[in-house]
């Protein structure tokens, strides 16, 4: 049978793995700001600019993300479905634009008709 000085090496040994491993992670791994200071100062310049946008899109994504997790479906079929549905909503903007513009056109090409004759 073991002896008592086996466990407490055992369990000594265990949590100085439990506690010292992310410890040392957490020691070693650089922060956002540290990581943000070794950019070369156009890289600086860039990320300062899209932050906004990025922070935006992010923001988007977790709401679409919320909305998505609400059904009852698995959450990649409902982004799946939910992502047909923005591609064929893009299309209908896009061909409401080139309908519009086709009109555009043609009242233009009416006018100059018009001012011909």
């Amino acid at each position: 049978m073991p002896s008592v000085a086996t466990y407490v090496k055992a369990i000594t040994a265990g949590a100085a793995l439990c506690i010292g491993g992310p410890a040392l992670v957490m020691y070693v791994t650089p922060t956002e700001e540290e990581i943000f200071k070794k950019y070369n100062p156009d890289l600086q310049k860039r990320a300062l600019e899209t932050r906004e946008q990025r922070q935006q899109e992010f923001d988007t994504f977790v709401g679409q993300l919320k909305e998505a997790s609400k059904s009852d479906r698995p959450i990649w079929l409902v982004q799946r479905d939910m992502e047909r549905k923005r591609a064929e909503e893009a299309k209908e903007r896009l061909r409401d634009e080139q309908a519009a513009a086709a009109a555009e056109t043609e009242k233009q090409r009416e006018a100059i008709r018009s001012s011909t004759k």
